[in-house]
C-alpha cells in the first residue's frame, strides 16, 4: 500500500474557513478517491502554519520520527484551493520547495468532495 503524507493549511483547519479538518482528506486517501490513485496509508498529516517557514523542517521531523519516507506528499485541497490564497507562497512554490528538499513527488490536492 502506498504511504502518503498530507500537508494541510493550518489557518483553514483551525479557523473553520471551509475545511472541517482532516476528515475529508483521510476518507479520500482510505478510499482511493479524488487525487489518490489507489487506497493509501496516511503516515503523516502536517499542518502548514503561517507564515509557512517551519513546514520543511516539520516534514523532515515527521520523516525522521516515523523512520519511513512517504511515497508521495499531497497538499490538501483546502491549501491548494484556498480563497483568499496564502499571502506567503503559492501552493506551487510550496510543492516545489518540498520536492527540492526531499525528492518526494508532491500532488496538488486531495479530494473534490463538496
Amino acid at each position: 500500500m502506498k504511504k502518503v503524507a498530507i500537508v494541510g493549511c493550518g489557518a483553514y483547519m483551525d479557523q473553520g474557513y471551509g475545511c472541517p479538518g482532516v476528515w475529508r482528506c483521510l476518507k479520500a486517501a482510505a478510499m482511493g478517491d479524488g487525487l489518490f490513485d489507489e487506497p493509501c496509508q496516511v503516515i503523516a498529516f502536517i499542518k502548514c502554519n503561517c507564515p509557512g517557514r517551519p513546514i520543511l523542517s516539520n516534514i523532515g521531523m515527521a520523516i525522521k520520527a516515523l523512520e519511513m519516507k512517504p511515497d508521495v506528499i499531497h497538499l490538501s485541497s483546502c491549501l491548494v484551493n484556498a480563497k483568499p490564497g496564502c499571502p506567503y507562497m503559492t501552493p506551487q512554490e510550496l510543492g516545489q520547495n518540498i520536492e527540492n528538499k526531499f525528492g518526494i513527488k508532491v500532488i496538488m490536492g486531495t479530494h473534490d468532495y463538496p
